[in-house]
């Protein structure tokens, strides 16, 4: 297979009613997990990286790896730079071959943050890429960064924000939240779909980590195309290297361990695959 668009993704995924799940990654393990897991469902996925996680996994080194694993594997795969907030970042993710973007200006007013993604949608033309922005604050925080409250998006601004971007993919806030959820979220899905019943770009679910089952599918119902799954591989990969160093305190070996992570990562999103396919 190969490296292609996540525009290309979304379009399949809209043909088949179901949603593509997005990975966060930071290491050559969890690169190498979600991969696996893609490859063992015979399912296309995108691998992504968010700017707040540049500080422990430089793009420099992280993107041609990524790029590389895609380009080798087995499945369709793109991949994404996730909440890109400077335009700088952007542009460096495009050079290196990234073959989707986003820019995340939720934090800014309506008026500068389609000013600055238009300017995004420009610069991505010289590029076959695809792009993504947010509408909307999305709640709890993207990696370190400081916790926002929740700000559900307004599906007029919605239209006027697409058709005057020409963005390819919509990330929307209808009480999703990044991070662990403190308890089960209540999502708004007559928002969601007032907005899926207003716009023609796919929609995109960040905040997964902790969604059940039934809700992600009630979401891929109502037009969302893209799951972004971060927090629970992150978590998981933690999870099974401690479990391996409990039962190792004497001499743990380094290429166990790396195994380990890799199967935390595996786990968790071949289980997110299996739910966004709709089975």
């Amino acid at each position: 297979m190969a490296l292609v668009t996540m525009k290309e993704l979304l379009d399949r995924a809209e043909e088949q009613g179901v949603a593509v799940g997005a990975f966060s990654v930071g290491n050559m393990e969890m690169v190498m997990g979600a991969v696996k897991a893609a490859e063992e469902l015979e399912t296309p996925i995108i691998l992504q990286i968010a700017e707040v996680r540049l500080p422990h996994s430089p793009l420099e080194l992280m993107g041609p790896m990524m790029l590389a694993a895609a380009e080798n594997a087995a499945v369709d795969i793109a991949v994404h730079l996730d909440h890109g907030l400077h335009p700088e970042t952007v542009a460096k993710a495009l050079d290196i071959g990234f073959t989707s973007v986003m820019f995340d200006g939720s934090q800014l007013p309506l008026e500068k943050n389609i000013e600055i993604v238009k300017n995004i949608v420009h610069l991505v033309s010289d590029y076959d890429a695809t792009v993504e922005a947010e509408l909307g604050v999305v709640g709890g925080n993207e990696g370190e960064g400081k916790a926002h409250e929740v700000l559900c998006t307004n599906p007029a601004d919605a239209v006027r924000f697409c058709d005057e971007t020409g963005i390819d993919a919509l990330a929307v806030a209808i009480g999703n939240a990044h991070g662990n959820y403190p308890v089960l979220p209540s999502l708004r899905f007559d928002v969601l779909e007032e907005i899926h019943k207003a716009v023609r770009v796919p929609l995109v679910l960040h905040g997964g980590t902790g969604i059940t089952a039934e809700m992600f599918r009630r979401c891929i119902s109502l037009g969302v195309r893209k799951i972004n799954i971060a927090t629970a591989s992150f978590d998981s990969l933690a999870q099974y290297a401690k479990a391996y160093c409990d039962n190792k305190p004497e001499k743990p070996n380094y290429f166990e361990l790396s195994a380990c992570e890799v199967e935390g990562v595996y786990q968790n999103v071949k289980k997110h695959i299996e739910i966004f396919n709709m089975k």
